[in-house]
């Protein structure tokens, strides 16, 4: 047979771009090829070749990073079965910065573990083309098996994909959790959450609480990473809370401090307090655990892995207003900022502070409190 001439009335050489040249068997059905005229195309040397089961690559060589994930979604997921050569508009002015898809374009599948972290930007994962198994996520229900560079992820409940260049994708935690599943290198996990965070994809609550989710905090190496993480989360709000006070002119406050009656226990840990005001700022980087007010801002999580495993966020959530509503009732304005607000709308956050600072004079006089050092 001709690779050049038409195998139907709607011919295939116009099929130029990735999710074009990797076709389904059923796709390639509905465009008139028949099994025979498939056969004939994937001999060896011919100009076509399997990627994998009913998946099929129409050029010879080794195929583009792009083609090898359209390969694997078309493999585990359920696409439609469009025929027209020509991209819609929505295709062809489809963003390439990640965002949620109402509709992925390969139903039922997602890219995750290393290869969606890749898609994601992060620096610290191999590049596509390097990598042996392309991670894809399906539901549970979904009868299929890993093959060649396709290894299915199964899980009970699917995220929202992000979109990037066309390729339906993990959000980041998700996609770093499917990954750390995989790994057993305790420096690849501790730089691949260093980068979620550092790198601003993503809160260290978030992490933590995927990881918790996929089981993975049994694994001394991941908990010694989470460890890791929560301090870099911490640095990070801190620095910021530190740019809030200087960018925005707000006076200076005492950092680290712990409250204290006289002659009684502590109140609690506070990040920044400004006595003369009675204004306490609280970061909230603690995911999952109780925040006594114990130990510095770095100080190892003690019993971090039961905590996490038991405590919900109902419960920290109560923890925290409880602390709150005792400092509250002693005249002490609590504002409560997390690591997302400080990074997403730090000047918004140094307004809450001032207003606080502003208000203090037409309250009554706080309750004479103790200021420790932590």
């Amino acid at each position: 047979m001709n690779h050049n001439t038409p195998l139907s009335p709607r011919p295939l050489q116009h099929l130029d771009d990735c999710r074009q040249r990797v076709l389904s068997a059923a796709q390639l059905k509905a465009h008139g090829v028949n099994s025979t005229a498939l056969n004939e195309q994937c001999k060896p040397g011919g100009s076509w070749q399997q990627l994998l089961p009913g998946v099929f690559l129409l050029h010879p060589g080794r195929p583009t990073a792009d083609e090898r994930l359209h390969a694997v979604l078309l493999y585990a997921g359920r696409p439609q079965t469009r025929t027209a050569g020509v991209p819609t508009q929505a295709d062809r002015d489809e963003p390439h910065p990640p965002q949620t898809a109402p509709q992925a374009p390969y139903a039922n599948a997602m890219i995750t573990g290393l290869a969606a972290l890749a898609l994601h930007r992060f620096v610290s994962v191999p590049p596509l083309l390097s990598l042996d198994r392309i991670d894809v996520m399906v539901p549970r229900t979904r009868r299929l098996r890993s093959t060649g560079f396709a290894r299915l992820v199964r899980s009970h409940g699917m995220p929202a994909p992000q979109r990037i260049a066309g390729v339906p994708v993990a959000p980041v935690p998700r996609a770093l959790a499917d990954a750390v599943a995989q790994l057993a290198d305790a420096g690849a996990v501790r730089r691949l959450l260093t980068e979620a965070v550092g790198g601003g994809h993503c809160e260290p609550a978030v992490v933590v609480r995927e990881l918790n989710q996929a089981r993975l905090l049994t694994r001394p190496y991941v908990i010694d990473a989470v460890d890791s993480l929560l301090a870099e989360g911490r640095a990070i709000a801190e620095d910021r809370l530190y740019e809030m006070v200087r960018e925005y002119g707000l006076p200076d406050p005492l950092w680290n401090v712990d409250l204290r009656l006289p002659g009684g226990p502590s109140l609690g840990g506070i990040d920044a307090y400004w006595p003369d005001q009675a204004v306490a700022v609280e970061l909230d980087t603690s995911p999952g655990s109780r925040r006594s007010g114990k130990g510095g801002p770095h100080a190892p999580r003690q019993g971090l892995r039961v905590e996490l495993q038991e405590e919900s966020d109902d419960l920290e959530w109560s923890e925290y207003a409880r602390k709150r509503e005792h400092l509250e009732r002693l005249g002490i304005t609590v504002v409560h900022i997390t690591p997302r607000k400080l990074r997403e709308s730090l000047e918004q956050q140094a307004t809450v502070v001032r207003t606080a600072l502003m208000a203090s004079d037409d309250r009554e006089p706080a309750a004479y409190v103790r200021v420790l050092p932590r």
